[in-house]
This record gives C-alpha cells, structure tokens and sequence, in this order.
C-alpha cells in the first residue's frame, strides 16, 4: 500500500502510527504543498493523508485509515480503553499549539517544501489562518510557559511509555502526534515521563521526532 502524506502533519503521523505499530510495510510518498492536483484526482479534494490500497482505490481521512489497518488482519492492536481526559488536554493544547508550530513548520527542511512555491503556499495559508508568524514567534516564551505547565497535567494522565492509558488505544494515535510536533520546539523541558512515552511511541510507531529540525 501506498500513504500519501506531509510530513510535518499530525493527521498524517496518526496513519503512519497503525503502520509502524503492527510492523506493516507502506510506501511513503511526500506530496509537495502546493500539490493541488494530485489529491483532487484522487480523492476530490486536497487534503493528507490519502491511503492507496491494495486494489488500486484511495481512502482519505486519518483516523479511518488508521481503523481499516488496524482490522485489516483480524487483529486489531487498539483494543484499550480511552481516557476522556487525554481527548480534554489535546483539546485545550491545540487551541494554542499551533502558534508555536506553524511558524516553525514554515521555516524547516520538510520534503512537502522543496520549492519556494510550496513553502510559499504553506505560509499564505497558514498566516492567513492564524496571523503573522513573526508575532507568534516572539511570543514563544509565553507560549512555552503555558505548554510546560500543561505538560505537567499530561504527566499525571500517563501510565505507561508503552501506552498512555497502559493498553494501545485510539488516545495514542491522537495524542504522539502532538507530542511529535512538539519536538520541534527548543527550550521546551517535558517531564521525564512525558519524555519517554513520546520517545517509546517515536520507536514503536518508526516515526522519527524533529530534534534535528528544532528552533
């Protein structure tokens, strides 16, 4: 099977996880950001992660791929129970979160911008959404202090590296993406058992961090 991504994506990191959990080979294939075309022939409209499957046909939607993988051999990893409270910390994180990403996102080696024009795309896009990324830029540290101390909450949800609810769920395909994107952030302090589970869920999932992109 083929999985159509960005790589800076959370949505797309939430369908390369079921991958790299049930150990499955999937072809990676980075669309550049102003690639309008590809997906609208695939699926109508522009958007990541698109799955190619093995008959030929395209299914879009993270968390559906992730639900047809995951059952697609009669063993289905994701069998814990959710927490509503992890649901809760991510809401209130991404309300605020992507003002400390974005911006960086913009400015890293990803693949999806290879050419000024895509990353170009990106940036109209994303400040257009969001406003300017200079402003959220300079108002890093008081994002950083916010994030650090929700990260404390999370430390107390955790109750294994190997699951955030100590059994693989649905929480933790929504929850390492963030903590993903969040590696691109320097001078952020995580607590160490926040630390390990993201650096437990990078390994199982084969999803490397952005350490090397960090700003």
């Amino acid at each position: 099977m083929k999985l159509f991504i960005y790589d800076h994506c959370p949505f797309c990191v939430k369908a390369r996880m079921i991958f790299g959990l049930k150990n499955l080979p999937v072809r990676l294939v980075t669309l550049l950001s102003d690639d309008e075309a590809t997906p609208i022939s695939m699926i109508g409209k522009k958007m990541a992660p698109i799955l190619q499957k093995d008959d030929g046909s395209y299914m879009p939607e993270s968390m559906d791929i992730v639900h047809y993988v995951d059952i697609l051999d009669g063993k289905p990893l994701l069998t814990g129970k959710t927490n509503p409270a992890i649901i809760d910390w991510l809401q209130h994180a991404n309300s605020y979160t992507g003002k400390l990403l974005l911006p960086r996102f913009a400015n890293a080696d990803f693949e999806e911008f290879a050419t000024d024009n895509a990353r170009r795309y990106f940036s109209d896009k994303k400040q257009a959404a969001i406003g300017d990324f200079a402003t959220h830029l300079a108002d890093s540290a008081d994002l950083i202090a916010q994030l650090e101390n929700d990260l404390a909450n999370l430390a107390t949800l955790i109750q294994s590296p190997e699951a955030v609810n100590g059994t693989l769920s649905t929480d933790d395909i929504h929850l390492f993406p963030l903590l993903r994107s969040l590696s691109i952030v320097a001078g952020v302090a995580l607590p160490d058992n926040v630390e390990a589970y993201r650096n437990r869920m990078a390994q199982r999932g084969d999803i490397p961090l952005l350490l090397d992109m960090e700003q």
